[in-house]
């Protein structure tokens, strides 16, 4: 036995193939695997105060904004604060004002790709404006805030509210759902709205306590505040989800070009317009490979 008789089965297999690829056509397109991409993280805040005001002095010959916040935090960088007092300048005849003070006041905001959360704690607190040196805006003894958004969970806001809430030096009552409204004569006038909530299917928002301030300590224009104090507040947003998306564009498919020519018998048979020529190509290494096979096995002989 020669070596042409080991490639008789190679040319089979050879001519075997070119068959196959010519009866499909023509190259075939693959598109590329999927893959799953991650979600991103979640985001969280959470603050203290924060104060919205126009303080007018000296019969609204000065106009001066206390815009002011204490422990305001953001995630996706996670974040704790716990200063105890927030003080500003320029507001109060030159004094400095110590807008709160307490002896708890912490803020934190965490979120990764699971769950995103803000919370606030707030404990024997006291806020000042301008105008009322000895007599605080509002005091409270416990406020709690939390808002937490899970991957794939209904996202939660809550508040709570402990303890004895005076405003403008008086014992008030609390009532969730509605606005309470405290005046004193000489003084001015605060309205309070309590545990002011808002969910969506991946947010959530929560407010302690919101006060609409209008000061004006027994109408002398020393110091007139108008505007809002916010307490206790908490957002969330959940973790997006994460998606199948292609690693990569799908390779294109043949352009295929339109045949010219009667095309009747494509229809009767049905058959494509690339038929005749990928009958002629078969048979033409059908008839080579014969050929190799007679060849081969005179050789042999011989």
């Amino acid at each position: 036995m020669n070596s042409n008789t080991f490639r008789m089965p190679a040319r089979r297999s050879a001519a075997a193939a070119a068959a196959a690829a010519l009866a499909v056509g023509g190259p075939v397109a693959f598109a590329a695997p999927a893959h799953a991409t991650g979600g991103a993280d979640g985001r969280a805040s959470a603050v203290v105060l924060r104060t919205g005001l126009d303080v007018s002095l000296l019969n609204k010959t000065v106009n001066v904004p206390l815009k002011a916040s204490l422990n305001e935090v953001q995630a996706p960088a996670s974040a704790e604060k716990t200063a105890l007092t927030v003080q500003v300048e320029g507001v109060d005849q030159g004094r400095p004002l110590n807008v709160l003070r307490a002896d708890v006041a912490s803020a934190k905001a965490t979120a990764d790709r699971e769950k995103a959360e803000g919370s606030v704690t707030l404990a024997h607190a006291k806020v000042h404006v301008p105008g009322l040196p000895l007599l605080s805006l509002i005091e409270v003894e416990e406020v709690t805030s939390r808002a937490v958004c899970a991957a794939g969970e209904k996202p939660v806001a809550e508040s709570n509210l402990l303890g004895t809430v005076r405003v403008l030096g008086k014992k008030v009552t609390l009532t969730t759902g509605g606005t309470t409204r405290v005046e004193v004569p000489g003084v001015g006038e605060v309205r309070l709205e309590l545990s002011r909530t808002e969910t969506t299917s991946r947010t959530a928002a929560v407010t302690a306590l919101e006060l609409a301030v209008s000061v004006n300590p027994l109408k002398l224009n020393v110091a007139e505040v108008e505007g809002a104090v916010t307490l206790a507040a908490a957002t969330c947003e959940a973790p997006a989800p994460a998606s199948a998306a292609p690693s990569a564009a799908p390779s294109a498919p043949p352009e295929v070009k339109p045949q010219t020519g009667p095309q009747e018998n494509l229809a009767e048979t049905g058959g494509s317009s690339a038929t005749p020529y990928v009958a002629a190509g078969a048979f033409a290494l059908l008839a080579a490979g014969t050929a190799g096979v007679v060849l081969a096995r005179r050789r042999a002989r011989d």
